[in-house]
């Protein structure tokens, strides 16, 4: 048998580790495994998600798509309420599709963040 990679995990860099650890904590319900001031390792089922120190100051006013996580939600309504609370920023309007609602935010360092609530 021949063994095959797994992925460990999605790393994401920010400039407050904490803050975007309780980002993830408060806003979608994040277990946070480990977190200092300069890394972080969260769990959400499978998924890990490992957030790393920078010092870049042109993090945030990067309009690029870097990574983008994307996650189904119970009430898209109320999670983007959350993490606006949090200091997320809706990436244009909620759209109501004939599946269900999606949204687009972008998180407290700029990364893309998709929100799906199923029909």
């Amino acid at each position: 048998m021949v063994a095959t990679a797994t992925l460990r995990w999605v790393l994401q860099l920010h400039r407050d580790v904490p803050r975007a650890a309780k980002f993830y904590a408060e806003g979608l319900d994040f277990s946070v495994n480990v977190c200092s001031l300069r890394w972080a390792e969260l769990q959400s089922g499978p998924l890990k998600v490992a957030l790393m120190h920078t010092n870049d100051s042109n993090l945030a006013s990067q309009r690029a798509y870097s990574s983008m996580l994307s996650f189904t939600v119970p009430d898209i309504n109320s999670t983007v309420s959350k993490l606006m609370a949090l200091g997320a920023e809706l990436d244009g309007p909620i759209k109501y599709e004939i599946h269900g609602k999606v949204a687009a935010l972008r998180c407290i360092d700029g990364h893309m963040l998709g929100l799906y609530e199923p029909a």
